[in-house]
């Protein structure tokens, strides 16, 4: 059994065709699945989807890389993240790749959001990118720590996933793994301990190989799974039981529905 533990199946690509894609995750033996927010004013979106289908979990939150949108108040995130089938918070983060100048505005939104989860002990999505110091000092300043939860579709170096676990942080990997030039997440994957791993599509985006430069989607978190066995020399299936028990202790859920 397989959790893709971070996708965008509210995007209109993927969200017009759920129904199949739902059955595709049943078929490759994707039993759940977690919609990730990029802009809180989307949150309709997510919600419709969350209370449809009983294995989809979602989170609340607005992307580093979003600058021209409507900023989530503390307040708002709060209120959003009260529903129960809400278990995280983000994604959030800092990305000093994409964008550019001055970036305060950015630091801010990852502090309210931090504020958010601390308030509702909703962990964590981190997406961070050409940003390890600031993200990491942010992560301490704000006692982040403290709720934890899980650096996302991660392509840092070991040092930086070091730092990360040190901070109570999962290490999530997405398709990038399966790249035959990506020898740096290969370095990492081998070093972040089983017990702390998640696996992702970041779908619609990142399909693994062998379906690389096509339209990602949930199903396909199981290449995502294979890649990481052979990295770390074990079968398929201790990396899908390790890593669904860690979705469950990362997000803080006794049971999955």
């Amino acid at each position: 059994m397989f959790i893709d533990s971070h996708c965008h199946i509210d995007f209109p690509d993927l969200m017009n065709d759920l129904p199949q894609l739902l059955e595709n995750m049943r078929q490759h033996k994707v039993t759940h699945a977690l919609a990730v927010s990029v802009d809180v004013s989307d949150w309709a979106r997510i919600k419709t989807i969350i209370e449809t289908h009983p294995n989809i979990y979602g989170s609340v939150g607005t992307h580093p890389d979003y600058e021209d949108v409507r900023e989530p108040t503390l307040d708002e995130l709060i209120n959003m993240l009260a529903h129960p089938k809400v278990i995280a918070t983000g994604e959030t983060g800092l990305d000093y790749y994409r964008l550019q100048g001055d970036l305060e505005w950015q630091r801010k939104r990852f502090r309210t959001h931090i504020q958010a989860a601390l308030a509702t002990d909703k962990p964590l999505i981190i997406h961070t990118r050409q940003a390890q110091q600031d993200t990491i000092e942010i992560l301490k300043q704000e006692q982040a720590a403290r709720v934890g939860g899980v650096m996302h579709c991660f392509t840092e170096d070991v040092s930086m996933a070091r730092l990360s676990l040190e901070q109570n942080f999962y290490i999530s990997f997405s398709g990038i793994v399966s790249f035959k030039n990506a020898s740096v997440v290969h370095e990492t994957a081998a070093f972040v301990p089983l017990d702390r791993i998640l696996i992702e599509t970041d779908a619609p985006y990142l399909a693994p190989v062998p379906h690389r430069g096509k339209t990602n989607q949930p199903a396909w978190v199981s290449h995502v799974a294979e890649r990481i066995a052979q990295i770390k020399g074990i079968s398929v299936e201790e990396v899908a039981a390790a890593s669904t028990e860690n979705f469950k202790r990362c997000f803080k859920l006794s049971a999955l529905t």
